[in-house]
């Protein structure tokens, strides 16, 4: 959590920031040739490499790089704006509607469908938000700027050989600050290699086609280790005091576990597989067992909050319920139907905020602060349901 009188100046120093590392334009069309030979050798062609970067300037892509919010965001609050109502009854939609591709998905791949739909929801909404930004410039900005600049060369060829082989049209090369694309947000090099032609249509399009990207997602789990029929894991309880191993990767047989007091919530027989400990807010909140499907989940995305809310969501599909363990925080985090309601609150005491879209940025967090420091409260910024109370009470 940011300190409150510090919000202004962290952003004048990160626009700072990008101010003294943005490459000069000289720089940036110098670091663009340079990386021409590489594109060329791994099969680019120069047609394909000069229309696509020809004219080319730097993003603010560099900015983004240590502020992910899977890794800076508590996990309640992360879970509680990616596994609500709203991301539950439209992933059911998805499910009755996408019926036959997943059907095909799970055939192929072995993945079964909830998974699959869930990683759609986390990842793009159901394809509402596959981003805006143009994914040569921002690849090529992160190649040529900030830390991991090998990385982001290896995705920007990658791109480039994408738009080169007709899978997705250059125009339809739209993505994350990172160069994530699509409704299930594959970098460019685990497209080139993971991506299916599922609808049959002779290309492999993961922005155009549902099929194909829930296709492509299935396959990607199955290369990541997913075994059919295993569960990714289930909610534990563990004995007051507990200060044993814990962690995804320090695995135990079942009985193992439950013969160091951890059982399953719902009383159901453990099974027999292998699983990690997993006690993503520490010993006062939820806890998890969890097996190699969890880890399969993960790589998509190196965050236990991701892969959780990943995990929690398919089970939400399929009709489970809330984690039987609150969270250890009395400010829980808001769903996105009360992020818009805090926002249209903030609105009606004449804060301009835009619109009420549950998007937490960076002109919500202002008025939140502004409130925040107006009651009293320790000035972090942060959307919670403390803050919720008290714009609905009105008070001032």
């Amino acid at each position: 959590m940011r300190d409150s009188s510090s919000l202004t100046a962290l952003a004048l120093a990160l626009l700072g920031c990008l101010a003294a590392t943005a490459p000069a334009a000289a720089d940036f069309s110098d670091c663009i040739a340079s990386i021409r030979p590489s594109a060329l050798a791994a099969g680019v062609s120069p047609s394909a490499f000069d229309a696509a970067t020809q004219g080319l300037t730097p993003n603010d892509a560099g900015g983004f790089l240590d502020t992910q919010p899977e890794f800076t965001t508590p996990v309640w609050d992360y879970l509680a704006g990616l596994v609500d109502e709203d991301r539950i009854n439209d992933g059911r939609a998805r499910l009755r509607e996408n019926a036959r591709p997943l059907a095909l998905a799970e055939k192929l791949y072995g993945v079964d469908r909830a998974t699959i739909v869930a990683v759609w929801g986390v990842e793009s909404d159901y394809g509402r938000a596959i981003g805006k930004r143009p994914l040569v410039q921002s690849l090529a900005t992160l190649s040529c700027e900030g830390r991991r600049q090998d990385y982001f060369r290896t995705e920007l060829i990658a791109a480039l050989k994408i738009i080169q082989s007709g899978d997705v049209a250059a125009s339809a090369m739209v993505g994350s600050w990172a160069g994530a694309f699509g409704q299930t947000q594959f970098m460019p090099s685990t497209f080139l290699r993971f991506a299916v032609d599922l609808d049959g249509d002779g290309r492999r399009d993961v922005v155009g086609s549902v099929p194909d990207a829930l296709g492509s997602t299935a396959n990607y789990l199955r290369n990541s280790g997913w075994r059919p029929g295993l569960t990714w894991g289930f909610e534990v309880t563990i004995p007051k005091d507990y200060s044993g191993p814990e962690g995804r990767k320090d695995k135990h047989p079942m009985a193992w576990w439950a013969a160091r007091g951890v059982k399953r919530v719902d009383g159901q027989p453990p099974g027999s597989d292998s699983a990690g400990l997993l006690l993503p807010a520490g010993p006062e909140g939820p806890a998890f067992l969890v097996t190699s499907n969890f880890d399969a989940i993960f790589t998509y995305n190196a965050s236990v909050s991701y892969a959780l809310a990943i995990a929690h969501l398919s089970d939400r599909l399929r009709g489970g319920g809330p984690f039987a363990t609150p969270w250890p925080t009395d400010d829980m985090g808001l769903s996105r139907a009360e992020r818009r309601e805090l926002q249209a609150l903030l609105a009606q005491r004449g804060y301009d905020i835009g619109p009420a879209d549950g998007a937490i940025g960076d002109k919500t967090r202002q008025a939140i602060a502004d409130v925040q420091t107006r009651a009293g409260l320790p000035t972090d910024g942060r959307p919670g349901t403390k803050l919720l109370r008290l714009l609905r009470s009105g008070q001032p």
